[in-house]
């Protein structure tokens, strides 16, 4: 044998084997949708009979393997079910002959055979034929289970009859020698009638009987001929054979022990047990009971009632007996070169027995025998086989990492130099698989956690194996993808020159073939979810921007009399819910405006050695219509902190809450999520944007104050002109009203307040006519209305005899003669440094209030005679003033 089955496990020992091929055209698919249902029939039990046959099928075997069912019967093709089709009856004898020709390959060693014929039909097809089945057409074949079974029952019939006549002691004949194919020719020439020969003889047959008895369902039977074969080989040191009885033997005892089996794929048979409660019933609990048949044991000269008490305390083997006459056999089946297959096989079935057992070191050693099991010139697509099975079973004893790691050789040799055309698909494929082994997901999320698993330069080195696998497929998206994991998942491992070389390859790749964030679906099962850039850059702190003075909305009370109570019941809990996830969702105390520009700063560094350009930076947000503008950086190598600020315009009002920022980097589109950034530090990312509010931009006729005063609350927004009046002089001031928003100005009100309430000295300075300006409301957006104001001086110095004092007080300078003195007196401001009174009698600033239904204009002189013009726009929606 060459090729091996790396499927095998001990309870196949038991099975028949039954090969089912097609012959003529058939297609492929309807072959396997036959062959599906012929295989669904495992295991039959035998009618007047307390045992059930077993069978193994195979659609494809080698004629060679099957010179080898001497040595294990279950090796031995004894049943063969062929399909063909045959439309018409002029092509039926071409048909039979094929089939008679085809029986020839397996007529050594078959027991029966049947032939599946589809889609003939007339009077040949109504012929009754045991060996023929005709069926109208693949769809129309009811009742393929059922010819089955028949067949499988005539199987029985012979085997049972080849037992039988294998098992009964003829007297005067002559024991024949069962050989294997490579041992033919070493005994030709040798002495037949010595006791050395007839004592080899002997125990090859009683070994080839234990197997006999086995498939035919006689378990205890089985063990007796095992025990005996074993006796008679060791002692004329036939070590193959007495391989095979070891191996036998503990076949036996694991189908005993484990009528489960030992496979995974056997986990549905049924126990073969005797609802009889007679004396021949051997019982374990949990474990398959077999009914022994004490007639068969007498016509073999063996007592039934030894067989028994044998059977119960003796033949049948331990747990730990079983695996170490597997490893005695082993090392028999390793004398030989041409047992190799053999002697795989061995090592693969004990290593499922320890697997049940939970015996995973063992299990190794075994493995690592059959690595090193030479079994000649194999083929690339054998190698591949092989590699691939070890994988499966270091994976089966809990070996990860081991099992990895021949998935990955196997991996190599599916591109092997000497391969004329390279499967890369299958490569890739079989790449994907040795990732759990290297405790590596394919999932970005899984690296946000927190500390590395695995071994990085392995991890690397296989990301780059299938960044390489799936540029030879031709798919330069998968290249992308893995090569963008590769750089976010590796980067603290990456050296300053391979970090140049993987964002040179991702450029150079993404310019065919951009990177998003789609998820790429490989299979139903796997599916390789986005990679978002979140270390380039790395964000460490994420704080939303209130808006500008001049645009920063207040609710103001007071307005004719309405007030607006933000008043709301306190409940008071001793317990404190905190977690990152609710501080971000924290509502942050200011507004945004529907249609103004809103700000988010970002704090971000570059990890990279070199200037890295992100390109198209932009918000992402949720709850209202929001316009990202986006940004372009160029950040230099490995800097420090940097501050970023993104821009955008809610469209609409309600709560928006900033989820993250979206970025394109190295060709790749990135959406980065704050959720999965557990570094990033923000203070609250929901914020309440406001419907739309009117703007006013006021501009004067007189020259700004060369000091501007500052506003006494967050509510007031000052702007200050200046003049110099004698007194009794009067000067005329132009104010211009724009409405620079988008909503109409329907109302203006106006009203004044000194800074100081001296009447003594002061008097009212200004005066105003609003119906001009009331004219032309209401104030569409872009256009201006002008309001005079007439300034004019008027002081009182009559009775005052302390009015230079006074004066000086309130930070006036008089120059020049006494009051009675004719001469002009000249007023200066009053110096900076002076603190002004706190005192809201004294001090009162004017305020400007404009509302889509209604404005106020409150203006202030103060005690220096400068023109002071402050206020802001409020209302039921506030807006603000510029």
């Amino acid at each position: 044998m060459s090729v091996p089955d790396y499927m095998q496990c001990a309870e196949d020992h038991q099975t028949v084997l039954v090969v089912v091929q097609p012959f003529g055209i058939v297609p492929e698919d309807h072959f396997f949708k036959i062959y599906k249902r012929i295989a669904s029939v495992s295991q039959v039990s035998i009618r007047d009979s307390q045992r059930i046959l077993y069978i193994r099928y195979r659609h494809h075997y080698l004629p060679e393997n099957n010179e080898w069912g001497d040595f294990q019967t279950h090796r031995k093709v004894v049943g063969l079910i062929a399909i063909t089709t045959c439309t018409s009856a002029k092509d039926w004898p071409q048909t039979a002959e094929r089939f008679h020709g085809q029986k020839e390959v397996y007529s050594s060693t078959l027991y029966d055979s049947r032939c599946l014929v589809f889609g003939l039909q007339g009077e040949i097809a109504e012929q009754q034929r045991t060996d023929m089945a005709f069926y109208p057409s693949f769809d129309e074949c009811s009742d393929v289970e059922r010819r089955v079974e028949d067949f499988v029952e005539s199987i029985f019939i012979v085997l049972e009859s080849k037992r039988l006549d294998r098992a009964t002691d003829k007297s005067g004949d002559k024991t024949p020698l069962l050989c294997v194919p490579f041992e033919k020719k070493d005994f030709v020439g040798l002495d037949t009638d010595s006791r050395h020969y007839k004592k080899r003889c002997q125990g090859r047959m009683r070994k080839h009987v234990g197997d006999l008895c086995l498939q035919a369902g006689m378990l205890q039977d089985a063990l007796v001929h095992y025990h005996m074969a074993v006796e008679l080989l060791r002692g004329v040191n036939d070590h193959l054979w007495l391989g095979a009885a070891l191996e036998g033997l503990c076949s036996a005892s694991v189908i005993s022990h484990y009528p489960g089996g030992t496979g995974g794929k056997l986990l549905g048979r049924k126990p073969s047990i005797s609802q009889t409660t007679d004396a021949g019933k051997r019982h374990r609990p949990g474990a398959q009971e077999v009914l022994i048949d004490p007639g068969a044991l007498t016509t073999n000269g063996i007592s039934a009632d030894t067989s028994t008490e044998i059977g119960r305390a003796k033949n049948c083997l331990s747990p730990e007996d079983i695996i170490e006459k597997y490893k005695e056999a082993i090392s028999y089946y390793g004398k030989y070169k041409n047992a190799g297959v053999i002697e795989l096989e061995a090592c693969v079935k004990a290593v499922r027995v320890l697997a049940i057992q939970k015996r995973a070191r063992e299990a190794s050693e075994f493995l690592q025998n059959a690595v090193y099991i030479n079994l000649g010139q194999l083929s690339e697509e054998e190698k591949i086989q092989r590699y691939s099975i070890l994988s499966e079973l270091y994976e089966l004893i809990g070996f990860h990492r081991k099992s990895a790691f021949f998935k990955r050789v196997a991996a190599m040799q599916c591109v092997a130099p000497t391969i004329p055309e390279p499967g890369w698909r299958a490569c890739y494929k079989l790449l994907l698989e040795t990732l759990p082994g290297y405790s590596l997901s394919l999932d970005p999320k899984d690296f946000n956690k927190g500390t590395h698993r695995g071994w990085a330069a392995v991890q690397m080195r296989l990301l780059h194996e299938l960044v390489y696998a799936s540029r030879r497929m031709g798919n330069p998206g998968l290249s992308v993808r893995h090569l963008s994991f590769l750089l976010q998942t590796m980067l603290d491992f990456l050296s300053d020159q391979e970090k140049k070389e993987v964002t040179q390859s991702l450029e150079n790749y993404s310019s065919k073939c951009p990177g998003g964030m789609e998820v790429i679906t490989l299979s139903a099962e796997l599916k390789l979810p986005p990679v978002p850039f979140t270390k380039l850059p790395i964000v460490r702190s994420v704080k939303l921007l209130n808006l500008p003075v001049s645009l920063r909305p207040h609710k103001v009370k007071g307005l004719l009399g309405q007030n607006v109570s933000t008043a709301s019941p306190f409940i008071y809990s001793p317990i404190i819910m905190h977690s990152r996830g609710e501080e971000r969702c924290k509502k942050i105390d200011f507004q945004w405006v529907q249609g103004d520009v809103c700000e988010v700063q970002l704090m971000v560094y570059n990890p990279m050695p070199y200037e890295l350009r992100v390109e198209n930076m932009g918000l992402l947000t949720s709850g209202v219509q929001f316009e990202s503008l986006p940004a372009a950086l160029s950040l230099p190598a490995e800097s420090g902190l940097y501050p970023v600020t993104l821009v955008g315009v809610p469209r609409t009002a309600g709560n928006i809450t900033v989820n993250g920022y979206h970025t394109s980097v190295f060709g790749v589109t990135s959406d980065c999520l704050l959720e999965d950034l557990p570094a990033v530090k923000t203070s609250g990312c929901l914020v309440e944007v406001i419907p739309s509010l009117p703007r006013l931009q006021l501009a004067t006729s007189l020259p700004r104050s060369a000091h501007t005063p500052q506003p006494m609350s967050k509510e007031e927004l000052s702007s200050s002109v200046s003049v110099q009046l004698f007194n009794g002089e009067t000067q005329q001031l132009t104010i211009t009203l724009e409405n620079i928003g988008c909503e109409d100005i329907e109302t203006l009100e106006v009203t004044s307040k000194v800074v100081n309430t001296k009447e003594k000295v002061f008097s009212n300075f200004l005066s105003w006519k609003l119906e001009e300006a009331l004219s032309h409301l209401p104030l569409k957006p872009g256009l201006t209305v002008t309001l005079t104001v007439s300034i004019q001086v008027k002081l009182d110095f009559s009775g005052q005899e302390n009015l230079l004092q006074d004066l000086n007080d309130d930070g006036i300078s008089v120059t020049g003669l006494p009051i009675c003195s004719p001469l002009r007196q000249v007023l200066k401001p009053r110096p900076e440094t002076k603190p002004i009174s706190n005192d809201s009698g004294k001090l009162e600033y004017s305020h400007i209030k404009v509302n889509k239904h209604e404005s106020k204009l409150d203006m202030i002189l103060n005690s220096s005679l400068q023109f002071l013009v402050c206020g802001i726009v409020y209302g039921k929606f506030p807006s603000f003033l510029k």
